[in-house]
């Protein structure tokens, strides 16, 4: 059951999307806009069958200025 502390017009039983926000997160349209379509590229990549990126590997050689 969900209960909503502002008034709504919602008729009983309509469906509808609920997404969490973070009040910390600081991006703007554009830049979630970008996160999302690298997320789904790096999906895309992983079910192609290409390894994913050792994340611990990458900031390594990031650190190192490669």
């Amino acid at each position: 059951m969900l209960v909503l502390e502002e008034p709504t017009d919602l008729p009983e039983g309509a469906e509808f999307e609920v997404k969490l926000v973070d009040p910390d997160d600081e991006l703007d349209d554009e830049e979630r806009a970008e996160l999302h379509a690298s997320l789904a590229h790096s999906i895309r990549q992983i079910k192609a069958g290409e390894p994913p990126v050792d994340g611990e590997a990458l900031i390594a050689r990031l650190r190192q200025g490669q």
